[in-house]
């Protein structure tokens, strides 16, 4: 479960920005994680509380953006919404592709008190 070891570097990251500024705790933080980026949500979402435990984020609220993935046709240059990494373009069913946007991994903000 890849999960654990992503929520392990949110919270040392935001361990990090907290004692850089020499604040407290997190108050808020704020993710963004693509629908393409690999990450199983129920998997996240059940090792937070337990990762976040006794930290700087063990009272913050968390907000979590999921993009759609999209992506470029590198054949006709059609953009088009993709379920998943390997789906073909609509328009020339080639598989050749740039993927736009929904592989995301970052924290966007973090609220720090």
């Amino acid at each position: 479960m890849h999960e654990l070891s992503i929520v392990t570097s949110i919270v040392k990251i935001a361990k990090q920005e907290v004692d850089k500024i020499g604040g407290n705790k997190a108050l808020e933080i704020y993710l963004q994680i693509g629908k393409l980026s690999g990450i199983e949500m129920g998997s996240f979402h059940f090792i937070w509380p337990q990762c976040i435990n006794g930290t700087v984020l063990r009272d913050a609220k968390l907000f979590i953006e999921e993009p759609e993935g999209k992506a470029k046709c590198a054949e006709c240059e059609t953009k088009f919404h993709i379920e998943k990494s390997f789906d073909s373009c609509p328009n020339c069913n080639s598989p050749f592709k740039e993927i736009i946007t929904g592989k995301e991994l970052k924290i966007k903000k973090i609220i720090i008190k």
